[in-house]
């Protein structure tokens, strides 16, 4: 199967008649223009991806690109007062309110992969990861290996428990994996002294690290497990509604507004408590803003 995205020439014109000829939308658009809203899904705890501020609502870096998108849609479906309806949802339960239709579009920390490719659709990739864990400094676990016969803590539902057990396995590792129903979750058991080390995407680890008390007493691994493509989530077969996030998010890139984005999110002050992430842009992801993608292989990062 060929992922190659549609030239954002040829995706203006396509939308652009769409949107001149409203009649003729069908699908998860035709069905946002007749109900005239929209389900915006959002994690709780993903930072800075998509969390909950200082007043309870979400933001970060997804949750911008996803208001980009419905903008962009309120457009194509001729509604300009669209109604924005936002729902919480976790690792577990994202795809399974994908597929019933509860939710329109998902803008956290989802990694587009081709075994989710068979339930759901994913927009051009937005930001590329490497699965680590975190660990105490001073318990000196830097490696895989240095975790032999540990207590490890991974988040339900997350790509990165079926990768555990499969290294698990192949190592002979003897890990006793925890399982905690999100990224806040995952942090206390491991803070809490329940499990030596938190295994998840390593920008996730360094935003639950930053609103710590002490993030000096914290260290991520020196081994990488996985490269992988951060994706806004879509439903399966909806091509007109993915070309629809896809131009929006090729636009941020061509216009170069990304970068300014990224900077607000990743490497300054961020809510509720003005902490820095100092996360610069890595080659993986420039290299996907140059040359856009929706790839779920790893191998192309």
């Amino acid at each position: 199967m060929k992922f190659a995205i549609l030239p954002i020439a040829m995706a203006a014109l396509a939308l652009s008649s769409v949107g001149a000829q409203s009649a003729e939308l069908t699908g998860r658009l035709k069905t946002i223009q007749d109900r005239n809203f929209i389900t915006v899904a959002y994690r709780e705890s993903s930072v800075p991806f998509s969390y909950l501020g200082s007043k309870g609502e979400p933001i970060g870096y997804g949750q911008e690109i996803c208001g980009k998108i419905v903008d962009e849609i309120k457009k194509i479906v001729d509604r300009p007062n669209l109604e924005i309806r936002r729902q919480p949802v976790t690792s577990q339960n994202r795809i399974p309110l994908m597929q019933n239709g509860t939710i329109d579009l998902e803008c956290g920390t989802t990694v587009n992969n081709p075994e989710r490719q068979s339930q759901v659709s994913f927009s051009t990739t937005y930001f590329v990861v490497g699965a680590k864990f975190v660990a105490l400094k001073a318990s000196n676990l830097h490696t895989l290996k240095d975790l032999k016969g540990k207590t490890i803590v991974a988040t339900t539902g997350s790509n990165t428990v079926p990768r555990i057990r499969r290294i698990d396995r192949a190592e002979n590792l003897d890990l006793n994996l925890i399982q905690a129903k999100d990224f806040s979750d995952s942090m206390l058991t491991f803070t809490s002294g329940r499990a030596e080390a938190f295994f998840e995407d390593d920008i996730n680890l360094v935003g639950q690290i930053a609103f710590t008390l002490n993030p000096a007493d914290y260290s991520l691994s020196t081994d990488t497990l996985s490269r992988d493509p951060y994706a806004i989530m879509l439903p399966r077969g909806e091509p007109a509604f993915k070309a629809v996030a896809d131009k929006t998010i090729e636009k941020l890139y061509a216009s170069g507004e990304i970068k300014a984005l990224y900077a607000k999110w990743f490497q300054s002050p961020i809510p509720p408590r003005g902490v820095n992430l100092n996360f610069p842009m890595s080659e993986a992801l420039l290299k996907v803003i140059a040359k856009p993608t929706d790839s779920p292989n790893p191998a192309d990062y």
